[in-house]
């Protein structure tokens, strides 16, 4: 295998690495409105790969802004969309392409993780806790099912903050029995999303199946204290799901 660029452009943040046969050969974090430094700051002494991957939910321009940082590589960016199937995944969204390309790569990444680890693998939750949450559910076959989108912490609390007049107060924190406004809205809105995690499990749990959850994003860490499961934090899921792809794909095309 060659060295290989693999990028994940989120709403507000870009994640990168470049990995060979070896491993991982540099990687790191790029805010968004930062992404047209890339190529004379963060992408400087960088070993020049064979291909660049990516997937891309942050629209038109940061895309615009990752391909012309390509330049002084003279390389094409191959952007991923989700497909009816691969690696081993069945899509069964209603319009396959749909499925953001995010969720995409992180559940290929997560059916990858299961069948390296486990003889029988099982029913699978892939949170990814970024602006948007999203949680997704693959089968024991490795058939995703559906998944939901719901806002993260900061824009319920925002939200309540923009349309209320008695509840824009300074943040709070976690509290088993709130006492005051601050702490009772930042206790409901991670129980929201905890909450929605929680009953995607159950669904498997009732039916007598064991259920793993892998959980990635910036609040991640964040959120795997409280759920009541166990849970495993995988800090570059979607990347590792992009790869996983590009390999899959072979080219450059």
């Amino acid at each position: 295998m060659s060295n290989t660029l693999v990028v994940d452009v989120g709403n507000s943040r870009m994640k990168w690495a470049v990995v060979g046969p070896r491993g991982t050969l540099a990687a790191g974090i790029v805010p968004n409105a930062e992404l047209g430094s890339l190529a004379v700051r963060d992408w400087q002494g960088v070993p020049r790969p064979a291909r660049a991957v990516g997937v891309n939910v942050a629209g038109e321009a940061a895309r615009v802004r990752v391909e012309g940082q390509l330049a002084r590589w003279r390389l094409p960016m191959e952007w991923i969309t989700a497909t009816a199937s691969a690696c081993g995944v069945v899509n069964r969204y209603e319009q396959p392409g749909q499925l953001g390309p995010d969720r995409w790569a992180a559940l290929v990444a997560a059916r990858l993780r299961s069948l390296e680890q486990e003889s029988e693998p099982q029913p699978v939750v892939v949170v990814n806790a970024g602006t948007a949450v999203t949680i997704d559910t693959l089968d024991a076959a490795g058939v995703f099912r559906g998944g939901m989108i719901l806002p993260n912490m900061r824009l319920m609390m925002r939200a309540l903050a923009d349309n209320t007049a008695a509840l824009k107060v300074a943040p709070g924190r976690f509290a088993d029995y709130p006492t005051n406004t601050a702490d009772a809205i930042y206790t409901g809105a991670l129980y929201a999303v905890c909450g929605a995690i929680e009953l995607a499990r159950g669904r498997h749990a009732a039916a007598g199946a064991p259920i793993r959850c892998f959980i990635a994003g910036g609040a991640a860490p964040d959120l795997a204290p409280y759920l009541a499961g166990p849970v495993e934090l995988v800090d570059n899921l979607v990347l590792e799901g992009v790869l996983a792809l590009a390999n899959e794909l072979g080219g450059p095309r």
